[in-house]
């Protein structure tokens, strides 16, 4: 369960501290509006997307993608303050620490065998 804090204006009292769940947010029925735009992009023939913005997915382009779909092993570790600092200037949350410290050590570890061979 995420607990959030309520923004506050300036002029108004703090937020006292909510309890959301993912369920919550999940299960939130959609609005009126929401349910509108959904029925308008059901209606709308793929020919009338506009798709000038995206680059063109080649064969070339596919052949470079390297998705890794190796198992994980999940493992505690304790971090230096300054280090966790560090991450979070990388702007991410706490949910995205272990995938970016694992794309470090990926690179520290193929730098290395690459030197060493």
């Amino acid at each position: 369960m995420t607990k959030t804090k309520r923004k506050s204006s300036v002029s108004s009292r703090p937020g006292k501290l909510i309890e959301v769940s993912a369920a919550d947010i999940l299960n939130k029925p959609l609005t009126k509006r929401q349910l509108r735009d959904i029925e308008k992009l059901r209606a709308m023939r793929d020919s009338a997307i506009d798709f000038s913005d995206i680059p063109e997915l080649t064969e070339g382009k596919l052949a470079e993608m390297n998705r890794r779909r190796e198992p994980k092993k999940l493992i505690a570790a304790r971090l230096d303050v300054d280090v966790v600092a560090w991450l979070k200037t990388l702007g991410l949350r706490e949910s995205g620490y272990s995938s970016h410290i694992n794309t470090i050590l990926r690179w520290v570890m193929e730098h290395r065998r690459k030197v060493a061979s």
